[in-house]
């Protein structure tokens, strides 16, 4: 027990997990002096270690875009070859088709999280009260439960991009543990889910729905529990895990299947199940979406969804129901700067070269809700949707568009309340709904950190021939402050938002469609989300389009915050969506023209790139070094 104890330190303690307020108090001492008794005999000491535990919790703002990659793995946001050097080779080498057991990939899930939920085991075993320095039976109770959502929140994750894994909960292996008790082979799928449902079910009886302390903001919640348990029910009912015949003859080192080979409607009415609970449960407990309102008492739909992403739970914003909070240290305020700073045009310091596919600009509805785009031809030409009337690609607009919102994201110069867009914007972005304003920099846009226009034109103040400007004509403004002014070192703190309170709304309504299609709940899940969003409610269909309906809305409600990625993986539609030529504006274009004869013309779909994407992909591989380490392991299909 000494040997591993020991041990312990060495591979799972604080060191490991990288985090500055989990090490300072171990340079008081030589590690082989430090043992776990006086780690836990210590409220200092305990805390950091449960701290680091919470440490493995993904970043949703930097660590989307640049660890774990969502957002450009996905096709909302697109980056320039030339980043890669500077540590954004693997994701954008996903984006090219070259995905492979040797692929490098930061987060590591495969190896990272084992690392964490031992050291939560360990808190587990050796965590214990000490009235003498202020640990109570009670606080320390709470702490162990913590400590369990997060082991079954890192499974959760793990199974969501590999599909099955070695799992063996509740275990520290010794160090003088046999290979056939460290080499395991990987559990079928729907064990792994089914275990870790019942643990964050049991939690959530033993944690608060929500903390009455801000301070506590962040800590796991039951309404946390239910959230998670969800999410992954959504995935294991999804076609990419429920009955994929794909694969159907994936079994472990044992000849187990990996997957149950047939779909089981049952997983959609589980789903369902779940996500009513986390919906009572949230609304129980004053969780809402997050809306402002105007004078006259109705929704601003510009304003709500702008600070939905920007308010802290503290100022209101009750739609969050899992978030990641932030150590103030120089780490944590270089990954914001660098988050804001990407987004943002290059005329004010923004790193420029980031920006939204011209793909997701088509996908947001016009005001009256209307889908302007319906897809594209072989040769990349949008098919317009003739019941579109407020949507036209050319020309530019005779008058400013002026609605009934205090968003201050076209108030110019002139400084006219309500103004969305200025006359002389091109039409492409006229009449749009409020989400699209709030997502998106376009040519044109209003820039209020320097009162005046966005000049993305070859020459302007915002582009350039290089990669450290807009590769398609756009940049992002989705969870960017108006007021964030890099050039200035303007930077504004933000939560970061892993779990909001719509994404229950819409997988509640995609499941109940699944099951229950022509459920009452399902229209009225969705149209609350509309509602907030300023466009008008829809009204019933067929299951097929409310199914169609509810993943652009997805699409739209969730853009460049990461869930677009993995909702393309579940409904196994990468082959298509993510296998195609992107367009974009002519980014090289000098001239404010529509003209597609003027190679000069800015305003014109322009050719970006090709995106590869092939159906090994859907999950992650196993790494290479593990399948070497443990002949137990079966590769993914395909790899």
């Amino acid at each position: 027990m000494k040997n591993l104890k020991y041990l312990i330190l060495i591979i799972s303690g604080f060191l490991l997990l990288g985090t500055t307020a989990c090490t300072d108090y171990l340079d008081k001492m030589p590690d082989d002096q430090l043992t776990l008794e006086m780690v836990f005999a210590d409220k200092t000491r305990t805390e950091d270690w449960l701290a680091g535990v919470y440490s493995g919790i993904p970043d949703p703002m930097w660590g989307y875009y640049k660890e774990e990659g969502w957002n450009i793995m996905g096709d909302d946001i697109t980056i320039p070859s030339e980043w890669q050097p500077f540590g954004w080779k693997n994701s954008y080498v996903f984006t090219l088709g070259d995905w492979n057991p040797l692929s490098g990939w930061s987060p590591n899930y495969w190896s990272e999280y084992p690392k964490r939920i031992r050291s939560g085991l360990i808190f587990l075993q050796n965590a214990k009260p000490n009235t003498a320095q202020g640990m109570s039976e009670e606080y320390i109770t709470r702490m162990k439960y913590e400590v369990r959502f997060l082991i079954a929140y890192y499974y959760s994750l793990m199974v969501e991009i590999y599909g099955p894994i070695p799992f063996k909960p509740g275990v520290i292996e010794s160090v003088d543990a046999s290979a056939v008790e460290l080499l395991i082979p990987q559990t079928p799928y729907d064990d792994i889910v089914n275990w870790v449902d019942a643990e964050l079910i049991e939690v959530a009886k033993h944690l608060p729905a929500v903390y009455p302390e801000n301070s506590d903001w962040g800590r796991a919640t039951a309404t946390m529990c239910h959230a998670v348990r969800a999410r992954m029910l959504l995935f294991a009912a999804s076609p990419l895990f429920n009955g994929n015949p794909d694969f159907k003859d994936w079994k472990n080192g044992e000849g187990v299947n990996l997957f149950k080979p047939n779909v089981d409607i049952a997983k959609w009415k589980r789903a369902a199940d779940a996500h009513k609970e986390l919906i009572d449960m949230a609304h129980a407990n004053s969780y809402e979406l997050y809306k402002e309102y105007n004078g006259d008492g109705s929704i601003d739909p510009f304003m709500s969804y702008y600070n939905m992403s920007l308010k802290k739970f503290s100022e209101g914003n009750k739609e969050i129901i899992f978030g990641r909070t932030w150590s103030p240290n120089n780490d944590w305020y270089e990954g914001l700067k660098n988050f804001q700073a990407h987004h943002l045009p290059k005329g004010i310091n923004g790193n420029a070269g980031m920006g939204v596919t011209q793909e997701l600009v088509d996908a947001f509805y016009m005001k009256d809700g209307t889908n302007p785009i319906l897809g594209y031809n072989a040769d990349g030409k949008p098919i317009l949707n003739p019941n579109a009337p407020l949507y036209t690609e050319k020309g530019f607009s005779a008058t400013d568009d002026i609605r009934n919102t205090n968003w201050l994201g076209a108030y110019g110069t002139d400084k006219i309340k309500g103004r969305i867009t200025f006359a002389g914007t091109y039409n492409m972005y006229c009449n749009r709904e409020a989400r699209f304003y709030v997502s998106v920099i376009f040519n044109e846009a209003w820039l209020g950190v320097v009162n005046r226009k966005v000049n993305f034109l070859q020459g302007g103040p915002d582009t350039a021939n290089s990669f450290d400007a807009p590769q398609n004509g756009y940049n992002i403004r989705k969870r960017i402050s108006l007021e964030v002014y890099p050039k200035e070192g303007r930077y504004n703190y933000q939560p970061g938002i892993l779990y909001r309170l719509a994404e229950a709304y819409l997988s509640y309504a995609e499941a109940l469609n699944e099951y229950d299609p022509g459920n009452s709940d399902i229209l009225k899940y969705i149209n609350l989300v509309r509602e907030r969003a300023g466009i008008p409610a829809i009204t019933s269909d067929s299951q097929d389009n409310i199914r169609e309906l509810i993943r652009k809305e997805r699409r739209v409600e969730f853009n460049c915050e990461g869930i677009r990625f993995n909702d393309i993986r579940r409904w196994k539609i990468g082959e298509t969506e993510l296998n195609r030529p992107y367009y974009g504006m002519n980014y090289l274009g000098s001239v404010k023209s529509d003209d597609t004869a003027d190679p000069n013309a800015f305003y014109k779909r322009t050719f970006y790139r090709n995106r590869k994407f092939y159906k090994k992909m859907y999950v992650w591989p196993v790494p290479q070094k593990q399948i070497e380490i443990n002949p137990s392991l079966k590769q993914a299909p395909g790899y």
